[in-house]
């Protein structure tokens, strides 16, 4: 599904991924995890085309999307969820559900995905997505989004920043059925141990490199997480 083949990239002088190689079937839950630093939001900035690689190729479905743009790579089935989801000032739920679905999306169908991401649809189908929404219900409203697309391919870049630990439980339980809702494969960064106890491989990154990828079992199990990562339980 996910091909990188050779992937080099610098900054100021500075290798900041050095020479990556990775490949990622369909349908599948895998966790990137490392120290700050070591390379792993601008890895997924490159897979999604915000950045461009120096060298190397990158394949998605078979496909060289190398040279596409950010654009180009959506409309093949890639979504990207910030760190800090965006607020739409005037716009509802219902209406960027629709505008994500592409598609005439009725309002019964719009209150199912967001029972699927744990809000109750009655409440929030048309509220608007502004700064009265939490943390922690915009990341569900992300989530949502991307269910309606029913992308291939769905990065997450630590959704767990900025949310309190009831939201970030909460997405947990999202994130644990997230092959029915997506139906698709995710790729996730993230520092949590509960994030990469429920993936189905963990990626360590370290100065660039891939340093290793294992189950989550046998991450956790040989403490990789506390010694490597610093993960706070």
């Amino acid at each position: 599904m996910l091909k990188l083949k050779n992937i080099c990239f610098e900054r100021d002088n500075k290798k900041i991924l050095d020479n990556i190689n990775l490949e990622i079937d369909n349908n599948k839950f895998i966790a990137i995890t490392g120290p700050n630093g070591s390379g792993k939001s601008t890895l997924v900035k490159i897979i999604m085309g915000i950045e461009k690689p120096d060298s190397g190729e990158i394949l998605f479905q078979e496909k060289n999307i190398t040279n596409l743009r950010i654009d180009e790579r959506a409309n093949l089935g890639i979504s990207f969820a910030f760190q800090q989801p965006v607020k739409f000032k005037g716009l509802t739920v219902y209406d960027l559900l629709k505008i994500a679905s592409k598609k005439d999306l009725t309002k019964k169908e719009a209150c199912e995905i967001l029972s699927k991401v744990g809000l109750c649809a009655k409440e929030y189908v048309d509220r608007e997505v502004n700064s009265s929404l939490s943390g922690g219900e915009l990341k569900r409203i992300e989530i949502a989004t991307v269910a309606v697309r029913q992308t291939k391919l769905t990065i997450f870049d630590e959704p767990e920043a900025g949310i309190d630990l009831w939201s970030f439980n909460n997405l947990i339980d999202i994130f644990s059925n997230m092959r029915e809702i997506v139906k698709g494969t995710t790729l996730i960064i993230s520092h949590q141990e509960k994030i990469l106890s429920i993936a189905d491989e963990v990626v360590l990154m370290k100065e660039g490199k891939i340093e290793k990828i294992e189950t989550s079992e046998d991450f956790i199990k040989n403490n990789v997480i506390k010694t490597c990562c610093k993960i706070k339980k």
